[in-house]
């Protein structure tokens, strides 16, 4: 009887020690909600009715009204397309490309650019290099980069970015010598370039399918 005792004394014991950790507030912890009975009469103020949230894709002020509706049929059709991620990439695809072209990086330009934009280019590059001459351009800053339009036709989706941009334009000959140009002075240049891919493909890429001047 006395080691009965003994042990619902020493359990106890323990009971007590494991509710004065347990049961003390470290600050982290979140509140019980109290009992209906329990709570304080609150005064509720009126909610308005949430409307359903836009997808965060569309939220972005570098899209022109008119690119709402072809943007919103491509997020329909590939939940994993981001505008905003898209905008950044067709930035980098534009410094890229535009380096490409100014080196005669064929190659390069193979994998950015679809077939009949990496013809035109090829062309000009020969052009350039038949009268002997090198561009020393440099892409010195992207002002800014808005989606002007897209489309969805099918799985094929276009989308057209208007880059508005400050480059250094200079063209050498063989021997170095200055042609034109100057890479003092940054000209303001208006682009308006569309990019395709089909939807769902195994390319993740979106390509350069055309070039303008805004």
């Amino acid at each position: 009887m006395f080691y009965v005792v003994l042990l619902a004394m020493v359990a106890g014991f323990l009971a007590l020690r494991l509710y004065m950790v347990l049961g003390k507030r470290t600050g982290h912890e979140q509140p019980l909600p109290k009992a209906a009975e329990d709570r304080l009469p609150i005064t509720t103020l009126p909610r308005p009715i949430e409307a359903a949230p836009e997808p965060r894709e569309l939220v972005n002020r570098n899209i022109d009204p008119k690119a709402e509706a072809g943007l919103r049929a491509i997020v329909s059709a590939e939940a994993g397309f981001d505008v905003g991620q898209f905008v950044e990439g067709a930035q980098s695809a534009y410094r890229m490309i535009l380096e490409a072209y100014w080196k005669g990086d064929e190659e390069s330009l193979g994998w950015l650019v679809e077939d009949e934009v990496k013809q035109a280019f090829a062309d000009a590059i020969a052009a350039r290099r038949d009268a002997g001459h090198v561009l020393d351009n440099r892409l010195v800053s992207i002002e800014r980069a808005i989606i002007a339009d897209a489309a969805l036709d099918g799985r094929n989706a276009r989308i057209t970015v208007r880059f508005d941009a400050d480059i250094a334009a200079v063209t050498r000959d063989a021997e170095g010598n200055l042609v034109a140009g100057s890479m003092s002075d940054a000209v303001e240049t208006h682009d308006v370039w569309t990019f395709a891919r089909t939807l769902k493909s195994s390319d993740p890429n979106w390509k350069l399918a055309d070039t303008d001047e805004a």
